[in-house]
């Protein structure tokens, strides 16, 4: 239980199984929830834009993409100057779920710090993002 890599391993399922129970009610898998954030910040990225924000395997990508196009959530378009390209757009039922979407992500982050202090949690993230960076670094 002194191995961060082990303890971030199990906060990181608590926080999938906890925001698995949510957002299934949505009709949405919680793979696709990181594309879905980054698509209602910005709409138009490619997929290889997508790919290095979500920090996912190409394949992966690849098929959950086409999981998201069956299911109506987003579109592809051709890219106006690169015929290789595709531009990722949201439907309009992608962007109604949006407020519905984040509010349980947003459960689940307070179910997961219930009981720290406002400080706690800061510290906490600050770590977490530092970790991250470090984990790209290696």
């Amino acid at each position: 239980m002194d191995s961060a890599t082990y303890l971030a391993g199990q906060l990181a399922k608590g926080f999938s199984k906890a925001l698995q129970l949510r957002a299934a009610k949505l009709g949405f898998a919680p793979g696709q929830f990181p594309i879905l954030l980054e698509l209602w910040r910005e709409e138009g990225l490619t997929q290889r834009q997508l790919l290095d924000r979500v920090d996912i395997e190409q394949a992966t990508m690849a098929n959950t993409l086409a999981r998201m196009e069956r299911d109506g959530l987003v579109e592809r378009r051709l890219h106006p100057s690169d015929k290789r390209a595709q531009l990722i757009f949201l439907t309009d039922k992608a962007r109604a779920l949006e407020a519905k979407a984040t509010a349980p992500a947003v459960e689940a982050d307070a179910a997961l710090f219930q009981g720290f202090r406002r400080f706690e949690k800061e510290l906490m993230l600050e770590y977490i993002r530092r970790a991250i960076g470090n984990a790209r670094s290696i």
